[in-house]
């Protein structure tokens, strides 16, 4: 029986119970995809009990002309990187072929500056895997959408969601959008992400650095 206990002692803590209940759908030739900064020390432990690679993937919001915060579109990192774009918006925002392509230059630059401060290597390739993408929760779920339409296209064997924590009306939503999705958790009425955790400090980029070490090393 998987413990749906709540709160979660850390993000640590989420990932060790989420990977017993990935580990029992036995996906063959598996690869863990984390969405930094949060919910790579819960795929770290899934990776780790699946014997699996562990990779991140970094989305990076398009903004409107004039306008960033609202996005138009999203890069996604991979090795073949995606773009995510909602035509209808980025025709009425002005956003031209010109400015999104300016706009995914600029993305794939901070994308790859990233990269290199985690010190991982070029991604992991992805054709032909059983890809399982994981985050310490959801709450809008507006970055795994952006993620998950990204991996429609990776010509994956399977795309599994693993989250510890979501609200069951997104979880409804996303279900379209891959071939499975295991939570472990999923409370009424859902607050916050961080209001299921005891610890949910901020993840810094050392940690970051150190458990994708750790991982590709096989270290404990």
């Amino acid at each position: 029986m998987i413990d749906t206990k709540l709160p979660f002692a850390n993000r640590r803590d989420a990932g060790r119970r989420l990977a017993a209940a990935v580990a029992g759908l036995a996906l063959a030739d598996p690869v863990i995809l984390a969405l930094p900064r949060g919910g790579v020390p819960v795929a770290y432990e899934i990776a780790r009990r699946l014997h699996a690679p562990l990779d991140i993937l970094i989305a990076r919001k398009i903004g409107a002309p004039g306008h960033e915060e609202y996005g138009i579109g999203a890069v996604v990192d991979g090795a073949a990187p995606q773009l995510v774009l909602d035509e209808q918006a980025a025709r009425a925002s002005g956003a031209d072929r010109a400015y999104v392509e300016r706009e995914v230059g600029r993305q794939l630059a901070e994308i790859e500056r990233r990269r290199s401060a985690y010190h991982v290597g070029e991604p992991v390739r992805l054709a032909g895997r059983n890809l399982i993408l994981v985050d310490d929760g959801i709450a809008t779920g507006g970055t795994v959408r952006v993620a998950l339409k990204a991996l429609a296209s990776a010509g994956a064997r399977s795309v599994t969601l693993a989250v510890p924590v979501a609200p069951a009306a997104i979880l409804s939503e996303l279900r379209k959008m891959c071939d499975r999705i295991v939570c472990i958790a999923v409370p009424e009425p859902f607050f916050a992400v961080g209001a299921h955790y005891r610890d949910f400090s901020q993840i810094e980029d050392a940690e970051v650095r150190a458990l994708l070490e750790h991982a590709s090393s096989g270290a404990p």
